[in-house]
């Protein structure tokens, strides 16, 4: 089926190309026509006409309802969303972003998070931050993309990377999670910054849900033997560190790019000093950019996007492995359950075209994507690219705010036996 859709997707990214091309070489006879092209957002199509519109605003509040059923949680309601704004002057700052989130749920559980990227005044510092407190129920499948075999697990729909039916093939497992994690990068030239930063996760009140050691043969989990042989209480883990960070953005925007570069490495080391049940040490980097295919519409373009997480040194708790869809903002792995691959180390890239539906006032658009991921299992021999999950998938995009260029969006991924719908504010990547 992947492989059905990826023919589809690739032929109509061909021709639609093709034909922004094309509408880029309008005659001077179009030029009036094309004057009045120009973006626009639902605010536009409720302002009363006869009355000018307003001048931009520095800050965009975008909230959502989240609302919805998975048999780990229950019944879900809560909202979340995004802030977009300037912390200085629009001309000589770049724009900050913050999203949020609040859930409870019918089974007693309550997730929440703050997830912060912000340029101070005139771009001398940018500041990440990644806050959760989570009181939850998840399942996990191992570790390594072939574990277990996904055919074992015959996905339904997803809602926002959470089952709608009993995850077949998984390890459900129960826990309360903290994570602090805050940089703060310098900017050194241009677009290059260097800074440091503090990085807790500390899971406790684990419980293994199907774990059982009363029973002949033992009803092990992943989690479990991983702790065992690695000394890690299965408990309860505490992963404390600090980080070396160094950041390049020419991004024009970080909430929805038109053009520019991302890259991102950090370094975490994690020392029992400070708190650590084991040393350890971590390297992430990160790479984003976004090709335009259009000068005279920049929202016509391909976006691409690859991170990967390496454990470099010691070990760390079963938790605390990368996993799809743990990136800082959520948004990885489209098309599967969320931690549906685990490993030691992890590699995911995403490619993605961008193109406005709306071809005059643009304020609808649209989106087809791939993505694909990779993880290991040291204790297995597994190692990265032996085995790869892709998906594919497609969305629409809704203007809320040409300002700032916020989104409404809704997402449909295909994954190897499972599709998951998403829906959020502000790009992806």
């Amino acid at each position: 089926m992947i492989r059905t859709y990826l023919i589809f997707l690739i032929i109509f990214c061909y021709n639609y190309a093709v034909y922004c091309q094309n509408n880029d070489t309008l005659s001077d006879d179009n030029n009036e026509k094309s004057k009045i092209c120009v973006q626009k957002d639902v605010r536009d199509l409720l302002r009363n006409k006869n009355k000018p519109p307003k001048p931009p605003k520095k800050n965009s509040l975008l909230v959502l309802p989240n609302i919805g059923s998975n048999p780990s949680t229950g019944f879900l309601i809560g909202v979340g969303g995004s802030v977009a704004g300037y912390f200085g002057s629009s001309k000589e700052t770049k724009i900050s972003l913050a999203g949020f989130s609040v859930l409870v749920t019918s089974k007693n559980q309550f997730i929440s998070f703050l997830k912060t990227n912000i340029y101070t005044k005139e771009n001398l510092f940018f500041l990440q931050g990644d806050l959760r407190y989570y009181h939850y129920q998840a399942p996990t499948f191992g570790l390594g993309t072939n574990s277990p075999d996904s055919k074992e697990y015959m996905g339904g729909w997803l809602w926002q990377g959470a089952d709608t039916k009993d995850t077949e093939g998984s390890y459900p497992m129960i826990y309360d999670y903290f994570k602090f994690h805050q940089t703060v990068n310098r900017n050194i030239v241009g677009d290059l910054y260097a800074g440091i930063g503090y990085m807790l996760d500390y899971y406790w009140n684990i419980e293994d849900a199907i774990l059982n050691l009363d029973t002949i043969p033992l009803q092990l989990t992943p989690h479990f033997g991983y702790s065992a042989i690695n000394g890690f209480d299965a408990k309860k883990y505490v992963l404390s560190g600090f980080s070396i960070n160094f950041i390049f953005d020419s991004r024009d925007n970080q909430v929805n790019p038109y053009k520019g570069y991302f890259a991102n490495i950090n370094y975490r080391i994690n020392q029992t000093w400070l708190g650590s049940d084991q040393n350890s040490s971590t390297l992430w980097a990160e790479f984003r950019t976004y090709i335009g295919l259009s000068k005279k519409t920049p929202r016509h373009l391909i976006a691409f996007w690859v991170f990967g997480d390496f454990q470099i040194t010691g070990k760390r708790p079963y938790l605390t492995l990368m996993a799809l869809g743990e990136d800082q903002r959520s948004r990885s792995g489209r098309g599967y359950i969320g931690g549906r691959f685990r490993g030691e180390d992890y590699i995911y890239g995403e490619v993605e075209y961008r193109f406005p539906i709306t071809q005059c006032s643009k304020l609808i658009g649209g989106v087809i994507f791939i993505n694909a991921n990779t993880a290991s299992n040291r204790e297995s021999n597994v190692h990265l690219f032996e085995s790869i999950r892709p998906a594919v998938g497609f969305g629409f995009r809704f203007m809320v705010n040409k300002y700032a260029r916020l989104n409404i969006n809704l997402d449909f991924g295909f994954g190897f036996e499972s599709q998951g719908f998403y829906f959020s504010g502000t790009e992806t990547f």
